[in-house]
């Protein structure tokens, strides 16, 4: 599993830190326009774990609400 920014007390340090600004613009151009709570991430683990998760393998689960997509096709792509 791949999480983004998920609201841990980490996160928050770092949202208000010198790379805060950053942070919070990648928040604001991603498609769900808000960072992940870790009861989100739990709950991915918890289907993964599960017995709905009993076929899947092999896979990493980008859980990130659309910032790796802004990064390479949006707003913060690269010019």
């Amino acid at each position: 599993m791949s999480p983004g920014i998920i609201f841990t007390s980490l996160a928050r340090d770092e949202l208000s830190g010198p790379r805060g600004e950053g942070y919070q613009r990648m928040i604001e151009v991603s498609a769900a326009g808000r960072g992940g709570t870790p009861d989100e991430v739990g709950t991915v683990g918890a289907l993964l774990m599960g017995p709905d998760g009993g076929f899947i393998t092999g896979s990493d689960f980008l859980m990130d609400g659309g910032v790796t997509a802004a990064y390479w096709y949006g707003e913060l792509a690269p010019k």
